[in-house]
């Protein structure tokens, strides 16, 4: 689990902004998840859950700001 996270954080930059569109949002969700899962942190966990409910409506757009700025998800990542 730890290697998808790492090659997700190794991603270039166009393809984490392509993931971060309404539909591919999901994506980012199940980062969320398996990062949780992989270092024990239970609020990754419940933050990947919340984005796979609201992040096709909303919470893309925090995802495409975080990453053009931080080159990465912030928020609850």
């Amino acid at each position: 689990m730890k290697n998808f996270v790492k090659w997700f954080d190794d991603a270039p930059l166009w393809l984490k902004i392509v993931f971060a569109l309404p539909v591919l949002d999901i994506v980012w969700a199940v980062y969320r998840i398996v990062k949780g899962a992989a270092y024990g942190k239970v609020s990754l966990i419940l933050g990947g859950i919340l984005w796979i409910l609201l992040g096709w409506g909303i919470l893309w757009i925090i995802d495409i700001v975080c990453i053009c700025i931080w080159k990465q998800p912030k928020l609850l990542a």
